[in-house]
């Protein structure tokens, strides 16, 4: 401002020649944001100036005279000359011309004048030349102007992109907070019927996202203002509007086929066709009196409902036929199921956060990757969602066999298929996609995530005890598997060896020698008392297994050393000493037990050294191949691999074991959780009623394999 003369300036605004003007205007714009200078700058007479060039002027002049007025208006200053005629002039520029460097500036002051109220607490000099109301008389004349306005959203220029969609915001914000109850709604239904959500919607999920960042939260913020509204919005059917909603509702069923169909029936009892007394209850309420069931979510409920019923009628036609049929209890009913939906719907995107609180985490926000979590383009298709949603739910209720006290099961279904399809994805999936994902999604997954679910609650709720009470359930399961695989080789098991020609120690026997190329079938069986591992070898298999008195070979497990396998083990294996994993170096899966042969000093008969004392021997013995088995299936092998280690107080190693396991100890984990009751302190809200034993008896018994 030092460097500049502002009598000259304002001078030079009113000369006879464009290019004086244009270059006083130019460096006007860039100086007019200053308060002081503004102030200097009116004290000289230059606003009349600044708005004659903007009413008069033409290329870059008008451009610099916009930027200029559009900044004197951000300082709030300058308000005593916006007047109709500029007003007018604003409008018509932005419904008839075609650069982009004017209609940026053209659509600021709009976006200025249609946000005074809101940006100053100064009363308005000049009552209905703020706000909305400045703008309608000259809409009035050029009614194309909404209409070019939105389409100014898909321009490829970015800064106009955002200046069209600060002013619609603008609007809308306006609109809400200072026309009739009766104006606002046609306001918005009127953007909507131009493609503003649609636009919106695919600048949300473009790359531009930086450069239009606030517009769109604040978009993104009045959509939930929107949905705030209507939902505090009573339904009142005193108002001709939401009377005509509720019976749009009522005539799309076509009861008259419904009431055609009743006569038909022989019983006189049928009701007529003047009064019928399930006529909202057929439609899926839960009294005769619907107005109350829409005290929570207002008329919001009503607009998802009817939109549902007026796009899906012949599907809630026939919906309402089918359920008709059916005994009360199993019918579905489809207006509690629309309410519900909306009301998940509410909860999901978080409606009731302030609409300051996206922005702010904008701000705090420094890398591209987080940006995604805070736009919600799926929210603009709140109708959308909401009829994948009232799909799923009848998908579950008919796969289900749910009936009328399973209403509120099917509904925590949906709202977790919501959480997980919608919650989960990324800013960039389609809606389409969306609506595909729901509509596939099998009902065991969604059991899973609820189980997945019910855990983290009371993780939340319970922490270290919960956790006390997985270690406990993991030894439970740990203990139940290994007596599981223990039982495995107690049973005994066939396998198929070729190497009858050499026994394990590696000489050959007569009988071996005769059985050169051939196959040998070898029985092995764990002894009763689980000390000794018996087996014999027999040139085929055969039925009733050998008994194990007629086993005449045994292994002492106390001289085992180690065993040795190829079978795979569980990526997560951590056992050392004597465990041993081997890699697939051939096609066939072998078990080979290593033992330190007994002393021939001592008969097999004498009782054993002490534990200490047999440790200090096996320097002095030989370690040797005991015994080798040839598995014919992963099954057996994990359960003998796993059964031997098990023996000898080793863990277990095989992938197929170490799941075995923990299925055994979630199982366990999801009754206990399951058995809880539901007064619990970490439950909130009324507990379900505890049956009582009133009128039982003791004449029962309970099968501990088989139920009670």
């Amino acid at each position: 401002m030092d460097n500049i003369n502002v009598c000259e300036l304002v001078e030079r605004l009113g000369s006879d020649e464009d290019a004086v003007r244009k270059m006083a205007v130019f460096k006007l714009q860039s100086n007019i944001g200053d308060p002081s200078f503004a102030d200097a700058f009116i004290g000289e007479g230059g606003l009349a100036k600044l708005k004659y060039l903007t009413l008069t002027a033409s290329g870059n002049t008008l451009a610099y005279s916009l930027t200029s007025f559009s900044r004197l208006l951000e300082v709030d200053k300058g308000w005593e000359c916006v007047e109709q005629d500029l007003v007018e002039r604003i409008v018509e520029l932005i419904v008839t011309h075609p650069l982009v460097n004017i209609l940026r500036g053209a659509m600021s002051i709009l976006v200025s004048i249609v946000s005074h109220p809101h940006s100053s607490g100064r009363a308005s000099s000049k009552p209905g030349l703020h706000g909305f109301q400045a703008l309608k008389p000259a809409i009035g004349i050029y009614p194309q102007f909404l209409e070019m306005l939105v389409s100014r959203l898909s321009s490829a220029d970015h800064a106009l992109c955002a200046n069209a969609l600060q002013l619609i915001n603008s609007l809308m914000r306006d609109s809400i907070t200072n026309d009739s109850e009766s104006d606002w709604p046609k306001f918005i239904k009127r953007l909507q019927d131009l493609g503003v959500i649609r636009a919106v919607y695919v600048l949300m999920q473009g790359t531009a996202l930086q450069d239009l960042a606030h517009p769109l939260l604040e978009f993104q913020s009045l959509t939930k203002v929107l949905l705030g509204k209507w939902r505090d919005l009573a339904l009142n059917l005193e108002k001709p509007e939401h009377r005509r909603a509720l019976k749009g509702i009522h005539l799309a069923s076509n009861p008259e086929k419904r009431e055609k169909d009743l006569d038909k029936g022989d019983d006189d009892t049928q009701p007529s066709r003047k009064h019928n007394p399930t006529k909202w209850r057929r439609l899926g309420f839960e009294t005769e009196s619907p107005q109350w069931e829409f005290e929570e979510m207002g008329f919001l409920g009503m607009m998802d409902l009817t939109d549902y019923v007026r796009k899906h009628q012949d599907q809630f036609q026939k919906m309402v036929l089918e359920q008709a049929t059916k005994p009360t209890e199993h019918r579905c009913p489809i207006a509690r199921a629309s309410l519900g939906i909306t009301s998940v719907l509410y909860e999901h995107f978080e409606v009731d956060k302030s609409d300051l609180d996206d922005t702010k985490n904008y701000l705090v926000l420094d890398s591209r990757s987080h940006i995604d979590k805070v736009f919600k383009p799926l929210l603009l298709h709140w109708p959308r969602l909401h009829v994948a949603g009232m799909h799923a739910f009848f998908r579950l209720w008919k796969s289900t066999g749910a009936e009328e006290e399973d209403f509120s099961k099917i509904m925590e279904l949906v709202r977790i298929l919501i959480e997980s399809v919608v919650g989960g994805a990324i800013r960039t999936k389609d809606i389409q996609d969306i609506e595909d994902e729901m509509a596939d999604f099998e009902y065991q997954r969604l059991r899973e995530l609820q189980m997945e679910l019910l855990e983290l609650t009371y993780e939340d709720a319970w922490g270290q005890h919960l956790l006390q009470v997985r270690d406990e359930l993991n030894h439970e399961a740990l203990q139940f598997v290994k007596e599981q695989r223990i039982r495995c080789l107690l049973q005994g098991a066939w396998f198929p060896t070729d190497s009858g020609n050499k026994a394990e120690n590696g000489l050959a026997d007569k009988q071996g020698l005769k059985r050169i190329n051939s196959t040998v079938y070898r029985y092995v069986q764990l002894s009763h008392n689980r000390r000794f591992l018996h087996y014999a070898d027999f040139e085929t298999m055969h039925q009733p297994t050998p008994d194990l008195d007629t086993l005449p070979n045994k292994i002492d497990l106390n001289i085992v050393s180690s065993v040795v396998s190829n079978v795979s083990a569980s990526s997560d294996d951590s056992s050392s000493s004597t465990i041993k994993t081997l890699p697939h170096h051939s096609s066939s899966t072998k078990i080979t037990i290593h033992g330190y042969l007994s002393s021939p000093s001592r008969p097999s008969t004498a009782p054993r050294p002490p534990d200490h004392q047999r440790s200090g021997s096996k320097h002095s013995q030989k370690e040797a191949i005991l015994l080798i088995l040839h598995p014919q299936s992963h099954s057996i092998a994990s359960e003998w691999l796993d059964g031997l280690l098990m023996l000898l107080n080793q863990q277990p190693i095989t992938a197929e074991t170490n799941k075995l396991i923990n299925l055994v100890s979630n199982y366990g984990l999801k009754i206990r959780l399951l058995n809880v009751r539901f007064d619990d302190a970490a439950f909130v809200g009324d507990p379900p009623e505890i049956p009582n034993r009133e009128g039982l008896d003791e004449d029962y018994y309970y099968d501990v394999f088989g139920g009670a």
